[in-house]
């Protein structure tokens, strides 16, 4: 699910209207508008803290677009795997916060990122298990 749909699930959850969550979080209703239909993102760490107060879910949720690698992180190599993965996506997703990248070139940049490092995984265990034997 990608921050666009984040956002628009969690504000009907809440029951509250675009132009209310655009209050609480110190922007205009036509850019918070823009979050949630033109792909377009919170140029702050602030402003993303604002709305995971508002919506009561942790920063890390809305910085995350790539569930499924921390899924599959996790199957593979366990919560030390996961934790890993974790640390990848969020530092990734600063990147990203308020960027100019477009977001067809923002999720070619995660997917080759999160290529390297299941490569990155996969050399570190061939050599782990030479050095055992």
């Amino acid at each position: 699910m990608n921050f666009a749909e984040k956002l628009r699930q969690l504000r009907n959850q809440k029951g509250i209207s675009q132009e209310a969550a655009a209050k609480a979080i110190g922007v205009t209703r036509r850019t918070y508008i823009s979050y949630e239909r033109d792909g377009r993102y919170p140029k702050t760490r602030e402003r993303y803290a604002k709305l995971a107060e508002l919506f009561g879910v942790d920063t890390n949720y809305l910085y995350t677009e790539n569930e499924s690698f921390l899924s599959q992180a996790e199957a593979e190599y366990g919560r030390n795997g996961m934790k890993q993965a974790t640390v990848l996506v969020n530092e990734l997703s600063g990147l990203f916060a308020g960027g100019e990248l477009s977001e067809e070139d923002r999720d070619a940049v995660m997917q080759s990122l999160q290529e390297a490092y299941w490569l990155a995984k996969k050399e570190n265990r061939k050599y782990r298990k030479n050095s055992k034997e």
